[in-house]
């Protein structure tokens, strides 16, 4: 069922060193046991996958994700395709426009990738790796920006989906997207640039994932790390308690200052903080691709500086680092 295991074969080809190699036999096994996780549900939507219509088209990845027919395609195709991008529904990371449909997602993903692109090493010819994904909408904007491929690594289903689906209509880009998570990973110096974003404070030990990260990097190669934070000097570590701002997996929300000493300990080196950003509700807020709660549900309803919990609102942080 999992699709597209000719283009894991190609992956395998771009990353073929010593220790990939060695970890290939463990990988089949991993993809079938994540396979076998899956719920009727996801079956179900893996199927849809076969009913997206394939249409000649050409791509926008520089300023947007933006798929364009190349020929006019009348209303009835586009209803179909938006009929079929719902059931896939919600969708989190994007946003993503679809021979006119535009799905319009709970985050604007763009508006991150502004934030961060003045500070990222050049992507041209780099193999790129993305933890944490999601959907998939920043792999294109780093193929976008010249990467030599682009692979993402979640464990959610939908996810996956997700990415299938786009993947669908721009089937030609070098971008992959491994169901696993990186713990499932290879740590071995593979990858020219590193990104994990909106990941950190999920991790039970951040420790241990930020060496990671750094055990993933080529000898120079840069992390782009974007996490919540907390205003303080390098002793404060916000450690909330069964939820912050209404997500449950939260463990540790450090202080910049405090991060930057985490990764100096982990063996980075030129480590910076290059952008503060205060998330607001026009960047993440319910559509209709993502009906459920959304941050403005989180907050304090009296001091919107405030999450529902007490604790300070999400605040965010993009550090970058070199192995």
């Amino acid at each position: 069922m999992l699709s597209g295991m000719n283009r894991f074969h190609a992956l395998f080809d771009l990353l073929n060193t010593p220790a990939f190699l060695a970890w290939l036999p463990a990988i089949s096994q991993q993809l079938l046991s994540w396979e076998a996780q899956l719920s009727a549900e996801d079956r179900k939507r893996m199927g849809l996958l076969a009913h997206l219509p394939t249409i000649a088209a050409s791509y926008e990845i520089q300023q947007s994700v933006k798929v364009s027919p190349v020929d006019a395609i009348d209303a009835s195709q586009q209803e179909r395709i938006e009929t079929l991008l719902k059931k896939f529904s919600p969708w989190r990371k994007g946003p993503f426009e679809i021979h006119g449909v535009q799905i319009d997602t709970e985050w604007r993903s763009d508006w991150k990738w502004e934030r961060l692109r003045p500070f990222l090493d050049d992507l041209s010819g780099r193999k790129v790796l993305d933890i944490g994904c999601g959907s998939g909408y920043h792999l294109w904007r780093m193929l976008g920006a010249g990467a030599e491929c682009a692979i993402g690594v979640d464990p959610m289903p939908l996810f996956y989906q997700q990415f299938l689906a786009i993947q669908h209509f721009m089937p030609e880009l070098a971008a992959y997207f491994l169901p696993l998570g990186v713990d499932d990973l290879p740590l071995e110096p593979l990858f020219d640039t590193v990104f994990a974003m909106g990941v950190l404070y999920h991790r039970r030990s951040p420790i241990d994932f930020l060496k990671q990260l750094h055990s993933l990097l080529k000898p120079g190669g840069q992390v782009v790390l974007e996490t919540l934070i907390v205003t303080g000097d390098a002793q404060r570590v916000l450690v909330p308690g069964e939820r912050y701002a209404g997500m449950r997996n939260v463990w540790f929300v450090p202080s910049a200052a405090a991060l930057e000493v985490w990764m100096q300990r982990c063996g980075f080196r030129e480590i910076k903080t290059v952008d503060i950003d205060q998330t607001s509700c026009d960047e993440q807020r319910a559509t209709d691709w993502m009906t459920g709660q959304s941050l403005a549900d989180f907050l304090d309803p009296v001091n919107p500086d405030l999450s529902r919990e007490g604790h300070p609102a999400p605040l965010r942080a993009i550090l970058t680092a070199r192995a």
